[in-house]
């Protein structure tokens, strides 16, 4: 689906997270260019794959089994070894080194098409897809569908926090950025807690660990 207001998809990027997509956004090339901010580490006009992965939380795990949630991928989403990944589709980012004075460190927008995330319950479905990471407001947005009834634009599903984010690292062709956790934002806990018809999900609840591996060459 991907609707976005410029609001929502502004690339004003906190480091606090990760990397960005889909073309460079106007934002993230014009502060790049612009003579009053320092050169960039690294300009990447368009990501050209990689997958964002999420080590998932045991409290998370043991939360939905006592939510009676049983967890599910969506498309092209694989769960293998306690994470979650998801392709990333597209994107372009700008990262500063973050030793230094500019702030924020990181822009872009990073997309995720064709694969999500599923909560089922009985005969209820909760599918969470296309993500959308949004550095600039440390936010990832979804489609959200329940029981195959979509929603007609993205959500904010899960608030993201770089505070043990790490430095980027390039190994070959990646770009990798890690240890930003996913937590479960106050929308997404409301709309479980709603379909689900329970109060246990709780905003905030701790998801897992972040890790992006952008192919950047």
């Amino acid at each position: 689906m991907n609707k976005f207001t410029k609001t929502t998809i502004g690339v004003a990027a906190a480091g606090l997270l990760l990397l960005g997509a889909a073309g460079v956004s106007t934002t993230a090339a014009n502060a790049a260019a612009s003579s009053k901010i320092p050169a960039p580490v690294a300009a990447v006009p368009a990501l050209k794959g990689g997958n964002t992965a999420v080590a998932l939380d045991a409290n998370f795990l043991a939360a939905l089994k006592s939510l009676k949630l049983t967890p599910g991928v969506i498309g092209t989403a694989t769960l293998t070894d306690g994470s979650i990944h998801f392709p990333i589709t597209g994107g372009d980012v700008v990262y500063w080194s973050p030793t230094g004075h500019y702030r924020p460190y990181v822009q872009g927008i990073i997309l995720h098409s064709g694969s999500g995330l599923s909560l089922t319950s009985g005969k209820t479905k909760v599918s969470l897809t296309n993500f959308t990471i949004n550095p600039g407001n440390s936010m990832l947005y979804g489609d959200v569908a329940v029981n195959g009834k979509s929603a007609a634009v993205q959500a904010p599903l899960f608030n993201l926090y770089g505070g043990t984010l790490k430095p980027l690292q390039v190994q070959g062709n990646d770009g990798i950025l890690t240890g930003t956790t996913v937590h479960i934002s106050a929308t997404a806990a409301g709309l479980l807690d709603k379909v689900f018809k329970t109060t246990a999900v709780k905003s905030q609840l701790l998801v897992g660990v972040a890790t992006i591996t952008a192919q950047i060459q």
